[in-house]
C-alpha cells in the first residue's frame, strides 16, 4: 500500500490559494468553517487523512491526471455554477430500482432525501419514472457477466431533451448496467458537463453481481432482438440493502460534484476521488476534503454547519424525505419501509465530530 502525501504548504495552497482576493475570500468565512477547513494541513488531524493507494489498477495510478486546486477551480471559465433561475436538480429514474413500486418509489426518495442534505440549499426534484423504451437506446447482453446493459450516450441524449428549464441539472439513476461503447466492458456512469446532464447505474453495487448465484443473467439460449424492449420486463433489480443505499449514495453525489466543475481529488481522501472498481469506491468516503468542500460551498452558497446538521437528520431519518406514501397507493402499498442506514452510522460519527470543531 502507497500513501499519497502532499507538504504542508502545497496543501494550504490548494485550499487557499496566494491570489489575495481569494485569500480575503477565504478570511471573510466564518471562523468555525475556517477552523474545520485548516483541517486539511494539519498533520494530526482525525477528520481528513491521505489518500492510500492499494494497487496498480487504483484510479490515481491508472488515470494520471493534473490535480485542480481552489483556485483552478474558482477560475475556470468552463464551471457551471447554479443561479436563481436554475437552483432544482432533477432525478430521472429509468427502470425499477425495486423488486417492487412502493420499495423502488421509496428509494428513489431516500436518494432525494440525501441529495437535498448534502447540496443544501438546493432543490432536488423527481421526475416521473420512466421504463427503458421511452428513452429509445440501444441496448445489449454483455459477452462476459451475461447482464443486460443499455448504452449510457444514448440516455445522455434522452435526459437533454426533457430537461426542464430551471434545471441546474438533470440526472438519470437506474439498476440496469451501462456500457458507453461497443468496446467497453461496462461504465458506473457517464456525464456531460456541458449539457449538465448525467447517468448513473447502481447495478454493479448490489451483493450479489459478482457472485455465481446472481440472477440477473441472460441465458445464452435466450435470443435478444435489438428493437424488442419487453426484455427489461421484470428485470432483475438486487436487494436493497444499507451498503447499496450507501455505494448509490456515494455515486450519485460524486457525479454531480463533477457536473459543478469538481474534477477528481488527488489531495486528500475525498469523495471526488477516481475509482476504477468497486473495492476502490468502498474505500473512498462519503465526505469531501476541505479543499472539494470550499469548492462546492462556493458554488452554492450553503452553511457548512446547516449541511452538516441536514445530513445528520437524513441518517436519523428525519428528513422531509422520510419514507411515506401518495394517496393515489392502494391500502395493500400503505407501508412505511425503514431508512437502511446502518452503514451511515460511522459517518455520522464523523459528522458529529466535525460539528464539535466548527461550533467550538
Amino acid at each position: 500500500m502507497q500513501t499519497v502525501r502532499h507538504s504542508e504548504q502545497t496543501l494550504k495552497t490548494a485550499l487557499i490559494s496566494k491570489n489575495p482576493a481569494l485569500v480575503s475570500q477565504y478570511e471573510k468565512l466564518d471562523a468555525g468553517e475556517r477552523r474545520l477547513m485548516n483541517q486539511a494541513f494539519q498533520p494530526d488531524s482525525d477528520l481528513f487523512g491521505p489518500i492510500t493507494v492499494h494497487s496498480r489498477s487504483d484510479w490515481i495510478t491508472s488515470h494520471p491526471e493534473d490535480p485542480q486546486d481552489f483556485e483552478q477551480f474558482f477560475s475556470d471559465p468552463y464551471r457551471k455554477t447554479p443561479c436563481p433561475e436554475k437552483r432544482s436538480i432533477y432525478i430521472q429514474c429509468i427502470g425499477s430500482l425495486g423488486n417492487t413500486r412502493i420499495i423502488s418509489e421509496e428509494y428513489i426518495k431516500w436518494l432525494k432525501g440525501y441529495c437535498e442534505a448534502f447540496f443544501y440549499g438546493l432543490t432536488v426534484k423527481l421526475l416521473e419514472p420512466v421504463p427503458v423504451s421511452a428513452t429509445g437506446c440501444s441496448f445489449r447482453v454483455n459477452d462476459n457477466t451475461r447482464n443486460l446493459q443499455i448504452h449510457a450516450g444514448h440516455i445522455l441524449k434522452f435526459l437533454k431533451k426533457k430537461k426542464p428549464g430551471d434545471a441546474f441539472c438533470i440526472v438519470g439513476i437506474t439498476m440496469i448496467d451501462l456500457y458507453p461503447r461497443d468496446s467497453w466492458n461496462f461504465v458506473f456512469g457517464q456525464a456531460s458537463l456541458t449539457d449538465g446532464v448525467g447517468i448513473f447505474s447502481f447495478a454493479r453495487y448490489g451483493s450479489d453481481f459478482y457472485s455465481s448465484r446472481y440472477e440477473g443473467r441472460v441465458k445464452k439460449s435466450q435470443k435478444i432482438s435489438p428493437s424488442d424492449y419487453s426484455v427489461f420486463d421484470n428485470c432483475y433489480t438486487p436487494e436493497v440493502t444499507s451498503v447499496l443505499l450507501l455505494r448509490s449514495c456515494k455515486t450519485l453525489t460524486h457525479e454531480i460534484g463533477h457536473i459543478f466543475g469538481l474534477r477528481h481529488c488527488q489531495w486528500l481522501a475525498c469523495l471526488m476521488q477516481g475509482s476504477n472498481h468497486l473495492e476502490e469506491a468502498d474505500r473512498r468516503p462519503l465526505n469531501l476534503c476541505p479543499i472539494c468542500l470550499r469548492k462546492l460551498q462556493c458554488a452554492v452558497g450553503f452553511n457548512i454547519v446547516e449541511r452538516y446538521k441536514a445530513l445528520v437528520l437524513w441518517i436519523d431519518g428525519e428528513s422531509a424525505d422520510t419514507p411515506g406514501v401518495t394517496p393515489k397507493h392502494s391500502r395493500e402499498d400503505n407501508v412505511n419501509l425503514p431508512k437502511p442506514v446502518e452503514a451511515f452510522k460511522e459517518w455520522k460519527e464523523w459528522i458529529i465530530k466535525c460539528l464539535a470543531v466548527l461550533q467550538k
